[in-house]
């Protein structure tokens, strides 16, 4: 893909350590058991050494990260955010992730989705084109059979959801629509996407691209242009729906319902 490195990163966590039976049979299994149950009803914490939820395995193929994204990034921020910037672009352009939004590239494969976000200039967009010149992107994109690419740093501001950029992490899927609808394997992946991104930032809030304007009455909605918005579909209501039921137990929030 364009020339550009691609790592597998291995899931995150803690190689159980094996015992000898020498050892296991040194170590009867009742007392270790009252143990436990008397630091539980103490309530003490989960033992030392116990990982949080782990991240999937993870391709690293990062966008870059020019000189013209981070100028371009910005601006943007400046013409839409109604918070004030600090005036140092390494600051400005960084966020605490307290969102996570779903979408669908309506394209075939990972390889044009990753030169459709590399530019820093946006191009072909003229929905898109009179709110600034940066061009859209992802943190993550998910292939058809669930592979998982790091497009981006997740702290990092990219622009792919109006209103929310500065919070939300953004997870493309490779297809969408009747002709090419997402599947099992990409509810899976997100699924456990999500799961490792909510272990790691203050994440909030989970939602489609479909459901962004439903977010218009949160504190987290920053847009100064009231005649900036889109309508859009992605990832299908359905979509959601399975992954919201496969990271119930999360209990992060859906967006409010539309007004009427």
């Amino acid at each position: 893909m364009g020339g550009s490195s691609r790592v597998e990163v291995g899931v995150v966590g803690i190689p159980a350590q094996p015992r000898s039976a020498s050892a296991a049979s040194r170590s009867p299994a009742v007392p270790l058991l009252a143990l436990l149950c008397a630091c539980a009803s103490a309530g003490a914490v989960e033992p030392a050494g116990v990982p949080p939820a782990a991240m999937p395995p993870i391709v690293e193929h990062l966008l870059p990260w020019s000189t013209d994204r981070e100028r371009l990034t910005v601006s943007y921020l400046r013409a839409h955010r109604t918070a004030p910037l600090t005036g140092n672009a390494e600051v400005d352009t960084r966020m605490v992730p307290r969102a996570i939004v779903l979408h669908w590239t309506a394209g075939p494969t990972a390889s044009s989705a990753w030169h459709t976000f590399a530019p820093a200039l946006l191009a072909g967009r003229a929905d898109l084109a009179d709110a600034g010149a940066l061009n859209v992107g992802a943190h993550f994109l998910v292939d058809r059979d669930g592979t998982i690419e790091r497009l981006a740093d997740e702290t990092r501001i990219l622009r792919h959801c109006i209103g929310l950029n500065h919070v939300a992490i953004g997870i493309e899927n490779v297809g969408g629509g009747v002709e090419l609808p997402l599947t099992e394997a990409q509810v899976a992946a997100n699924a456990a996407l999500v799961r490792g991104l909510a272990a790691r930032h203050p994440i909030e809030v989970l939602l489609g691209h479909l459901e962004y304007r439903r977010m218009e009455s949160s504190p987290l909605f920053e847009e100064r242009d009231p005649a900036y918005r889109t309508q859009k579909p992605d990832p299908g209501a359905d979509f959601m729906v399975r992954v919201r039921a496969a990271v119930a137990d999360l209990g992060l929030a859906a967006p409010p319902p539309q007004p009427p």
